[in-house]
């Protein structure tokens, strides 16, 4: 099979091979998917450069965890019937030496997920990491119908799923951004108040929006540099679901602030999180896929000759939507 892999971490065109590797063998639990399309996020670019502090598990790593395809075979203990779904996956990297930027992957059955006929792939390998984050920081803590959520970052990969999800689910939803193309987007999500947190007094603006009750869940993209501004919004027994801390990674933590709201801090890493947990997020995607009511943003997609560009446009932070790699 065709495959992208590295044996060493460095820059994306310095390090990223393509080459014929052998066609794996779905062992027990596992399925064989014939991958037609891989997505790309920032987590598998810092694992390929070694940011965070990330070293290589294996000698060799073919990357991605996400991506999208047709079920080809199932290992023993796995159910025939999933031969010939089409399916999205997640963390098909994560712990593995092959990830999905491969025309084939085995994986734990238990990863796939049903996608709907009316989803091309390329859909479906935007979905494993953005998609579930975003359902797992909203839903995690029960239903949100009614509620006030505040997603910070909402042009973003998570934050524009995070948006269109909330507002499935019967929410009211303010999103922040750092500019007018990225307003547009957020307002493209469903967001029903958009700030440009450089420009606006995002605090008072949802005091306002609130009646001055202040927000019930926030979708949080850079936990320790909002920390201010989420102090003056939480209402009471509010939940902050973090992914990410990425300009403020130390942050001082006001607890007896937090704890005198009753508010809960969630540290969301959909990798680390229980297989219950993202079971759940997989059949809640699936559902508001089938809503009718998704979109989604493709900011590239490339052949798996051109994968070291796919990384390179993740890392630019200059895009709007997924990056997707076809195999």
């Amino acid at each position: 099979m065709r495959a992208a892999w590295y044996d060493r971490q460095g820059p994306a065109r310095e390090v990223l091979q393509i080459g014929e590797l052998a066609t794996p063998v779905p062992g027990p639990g596992e399925a064989l998917v014939r991958v037609h399309v891989s997505g790309v996020n920032p987590a598998d670019c810092n694992g390929r450069a070694g940011r965070f502090g990330r070293k290589m598990g294996f000698a060799r790593v073919v990357p991605h965890n996400d991506g999208a395809g047709v079920v080809e075979d199932v290992g023993p203990g796995v159910e025939r019937t999933l031969v010939g779904r089409r399916v999205w996956m997640h963390n098909a990297a994560r712990g593995r030496a092959m990830g999905s930027a491969a025309q084939y992957v085995a994986l734990d059955a238990h990863l796939l997920a049903e996608l709907p006929d009316d989803c091309d792939f390329v859909v479906g390998a935007s979905l494993g990491i953005p998609a579930q984050t975003a359902h797992l920081c909203l839903l995690r803590d029960g239903p949100i119908e009614g509620a006030t959520v505040l997603v910070t970052g909402g042009a973003g990969a998570v934050g524009f799923y995070a948006i269109q999800i909330a507002k499935w689910a019967g929410a009211r939803v303010v999103a922040t951004v750092s500019g007018e193309r990225k307003a547009s987007d957020a307002a493209l999500a469903g967001a029903d108040l958009v700030l440009n947190y450089r420009t606006d007094d995002v605090a008072a603006a949802v005091l306002e929006f609130t009646g001055g009750r202040g927000t019930d869940r926030i979708v949080e993209v850079d936990f320790g540099a909002n920390l201010p501004t989420t102090m003056r919004v939480l209402a009471d027994n509010a939940v902050v679901s973090m992914y990410s801390s990425v300009a403020v990674p130390e942050p001082h933590v006001p607890a007896l602030g937090l704890m005198f709201k009753g508010v809960t801090v969630r540290f969301v890493q959909l990798g680390l999180s229980a297989l219950e947990l993202r079971q759940a997020a997989q059949r809640g995607v699936v559902d508001w896929l089938r809503s009718g009511r998704a979109q989604h943003r493709i900011a590239a997609s490339v052949p798996l000759e051109r994968i070291a560009q796919a990384h390179e446009i993740v890392e630019s932070c200059d895009r709007l939507g997924t990056v997707v790699v076809t195999t």
